[in-house]
C-alpha cells in the first residue's frame, strides 16, 4: 500500500513509498483511510523539532477516519464497515497515576499513532479497539477528520480553562486551533478576539463568520492598543497561545487582567524566554493543554453531529496523498488553514 514515511532523523526525510498493508492485532481494528488531515505537529515532524516520542521510520498523520475493513479475534464492539475515527493514543501503560485517572494523555509511557507508531498517511491504519469513536450518520469523514483538533481545543477550553458567559478571550494565532477557539468560546457564551498577520486575511475573515467579536492583524495594529480600548484598560480575562510564537505568548501575558488565565496550546517547538514575574505580580492561572482525552472526543463528535462546533470551514485544500508535498508547502506558507488528504 502507499503510505508517507518518515524514514530518518533530521529535517525533511520524508517520501511516498509502497509499504506492507498493516496486520490486525488481535485487540485491534484495521481502518480503510478515507481523510486524514495535516497537523501542525506533522510540520515539527517534517522540522524535526517535535517533542513527542517518535520511533523513525514510521508513517505520518493521525488526524483521520474512515471505514473499519478488518477486526480483530477479541474485538467486540466492531464488526466492520462501521464509519469510524479514533484517537491517536496508541499505548500507554494503564498503571501510572495519569493513567489510573483517566489522564492518559499525559502518561510518561505514551506513544502515540503517526509518532512512534504507523500512522494514517496511508491507505490502510491500524489503531487499538478501545480508542475507536463510531460516526453519527450526518457526520461525514472530512469533518470527522478533523475530530483530533476540535477534542484538544475541547480539551484545552473546557477541561482545562473554563471559559464563563461575558469572558472576554484572546487568542492568538489564526490557525486551526485558533479558529476552533473561537468557536468553543462562543458556545460557552465567551467573547473571542483573534490575531493574525498580514497573510491572514482570509483566516481572520474565517474567525469573524465563526463568530470572533473582535480581529486583529497585529502586522497593522497596535494590539495593546485594540485591547485595552475593548476591555476599557482591565486587560482579557482569558488568553488561548495557539502559535507557539514567543511575542503572542509575551502579549497573552501582558494583556492578561490580573488573576486572569493564560493556557498554552501551540507548540514552540523550542525553548522560549517568558517573563514569569508577570505570572507572579498578575497571579495568573497558567496551565499547558496538551492532546485530548475519551470524552473530549465524545463530546466533538457530538458537537459536530449538533453542527455547534463547524470543521469543515476551515479545511481549504483536498488533495490525493501522491500531493503530500504540496500540501505541506501550502501549510507551510500559511496559504492553507486546513490540508485534506483523500488517499
Amino acid at each position: 500500500m502507499r503510505a508517507v514515511v518518515k524514514f530518518a532523523e533530521g529535517e525533511g526525510n520524508i517520501e511516498l513509498r509502497d509499504v506492507p498493508e498493516p496486520k490486525t492485532g488481535d485487540n485491534e481494528v484495521k481502518i480503510k483511510v478515507k481523510a486524514v488531515g495535516i497537523c501542525g505537529s506533522d510540520l515539527h515532524i517534517f522540522n524535526w523539532d517535535i517533542g513527542i516520542p517518535t520511533k523513525v521510520p514510521f508513517t505520518i498523520g493521525h488526524e483521520f477516519s474512515g471505514i473499519i475493513a478488518e477486526v480483530g479475534k477479541n474485538v467486540r464492539q466492531f464488526k466492520g464497515g462501521e464509519r469510524v475515527t479514533a484517537e491517536n493514543s496508541r499505548f500507554t501503560c494503564g498503571s501510572c497515576r495519569c493513567c489510573m485517572t483517566g489522564n492518559y494523555n499525559l502518561c510518561k509511557g505514551r506513544l502515540a499513532t503517526g509518532y512512534a507508531y504507523d500512522g494514517a498517511y496511508a491507505d490502510y491504519c491500524v489503531v487499538p479497539e478501545n480508542r475507536v469513536h463510531l460516526l453519527p450518520d450526518n457526520v461525514d469523514f472530512i469533518t470527522a477528520a478533523l475530530t483530533d483538533p476540535s477534542a484538544c481545543v475541547y480539551h484545552a477550553v473546557q477541561d482545562l480553562t473554563g471559559v464563563n458567559a461575558g469572558d472576554m478571550v484572546l487568542i492568538t494565532g489564526s490557525g486551526a486551533m485558533g479558529l476552533f477557539c473561537v468557536q468553543y468560546v462562543r458556545v460557552n457564551g465567551g467573547i473571542p478576539v483573534i490575531t493574525g498577520l498580514n497573510q491572514d486575511k482570509n483566516r481572520l475573515m474565517l474567525a469573524r463568520e465563526l463568530g470572533a467579536y473582535r480581529t486583529i492583524n497585529v502586522s497593522k495594529e497596535d494590539l495593546n492598543a485594540v485591547i485595552n480600548e475593548i476591555t476599557q484598560g482591565k486587560g482579557v480575562d482569558i488568553a488561548l497561545e495557539c502559535s507557539g510564537n514567543q511575542s503572542a505568548a509575551e502579549s497573552c501575558l501582558n494583556l492578561l487582567r490580573r488573576q486572569g488565565k493564560y493556557t498554552q496550546i501551540g507548540i514552540f517547538g523550542k525553548p522560549v524566554t517568558i517573563n514569569l514575574d508577570k505570572v507572579l505580580y498578575g497571579e495568573i492561572q497558567m496551565t499547558g493543554s496538551f492532546s485530548q482525552k475519551h470524552l473530549a472526543w465524545k463530546a466533538a463528535i457530538e458537537l459536530a453531529s449538533q453542527g455547534k462546533i463547524l470543521a469543515r470551514p476551515l479545511v481549504t485544500d483536498i488533495l490525493p496523498l501522491e500531493s503530500w508535498e504540496e500540501g505541506f508547502k501550502r501549510s507551510f506558507e500559511g496559504k492553507a488553514i486546513k490540508v485534506v488528504f483523500k488517499p
